[in-house]
């Protein structure tokens, strides 16, 4: 099952590293980044997600951060949230990219805050969907899913039905997670190295959440096994232009689980919220 493949795009050349990205549509650019994960990729997370963006007159660039989908895999690094950071900015700096929307979930939530901390000029906006990097590495480490991740993926147990057990808790219905999921999952994993996520060092920016000034639109899901939801109240309590929706029988994927929603209030936002500004 593991030929399943996704679709290629672009590649740009960042030092010693190639990131892959997809990109559709035209206008101000939105900038898509995934969370971590065994076979995480781009496409993966947010397929459902495109035509919404495109649909309100942006650009989708949807990136594999560095370690994941199409893009190097290094394994002689630390997997540090500057690293994604960094390869993501000198990207979009190489395409042409001058103002964008930052959207990411879970890893990609954290790298979309240290680029919006390092580089306010570049941020438009900003959509998190349960965002990691804002609690200590200890409380990640205790969360169910984060300690089944770490185990079979480091380990290297994961074969394909374990793959399949792993994502299942990335969702509160697992009926979401199908075979051809698990497939372009797979077909990623297959290539990637222990170090992505043994080596992977997301320090937390909780301190400086207040420093984001550009409108913030939340997501969490209440049943999530890996980033645990109170974190919402960190960026209500600091953040002046912010709104979360806290998503009843909904994991740690609202995008996928729940994209009616998430799709119509990313429609307000892009169309709306933005342009009154």
């Amino acid at each position: 099952m593991s030929d399943h493949h996704l679709p290629r795009g672009s590649e740009v050349a960042i030092g010693d590293h190639v990131l892959h990205y997809l990109s559709y549509g035209d206008g101000p650019a939105v900038v898509l980044l995934h969370g971590s994960g065994p076979g995480a990729s781009g496409f993966s997370n947010f397929k459902q997600n495109i035509d919404t963006i495109v649909s309100a007159g942006r650009r989708a660039i949807i990136f594999d951060m560095i370690g994941f989908g199409y893009s190097s895999k290094p394994v002689d690094c630390d997997y540090t949230t500057e690293l994604f950071a960094q390869t993501i900015t000198g990207a979009l700096q190489k395409i042409g990219v001058e103002k964008c929307v930052l959207l990411g979930n879970s890893l990609g939530g954290a790298v979309g805050i240290r680029i919006a901390l390092d580089h306010p000029e570049l941020v438009e906006g900003m959509v998190l969907m349960a965002p990691g990097g804002i609690e200590d590495n200890e409380v990640y480490y205790a969360m169910p899913g984060i300690q089944k991740m770490i185990a079979e993926f480091v380990g290297k147990t994961l074969d394909f039905e374990g793959l399949r057990s792993l994502l299942s808790m990335l969702v509160h219905d697992d009926h979401l997670v199908d075979d051809a999921l698990v497939a372009e999952r797979f077909t990623i994993l297959e290539t990637q190295p222990t170090e992505v996520l043994s080596r992977l060092k997301v320090a937390s920016m909780a301190s400086e959440l207040g420093k984001l000034k550009v409108p913030i639109l939340g997501f969490w899901g209440r049943n999530d096994q890996f980033t645990p939801m109170s974190g919402f109240q960190k960026f209500i309590d600091a953040c002046d232009h912010c709104t979360f929706t806290i998503v009843s029988n909904c994991g740690h994927w609202v995008m996928v689980e729940q994209a009616d929603m998430f799709n119509a209030q990313l429609t307000h936002f892009l169309t709306h919220t933005l342009r009154s500004r």
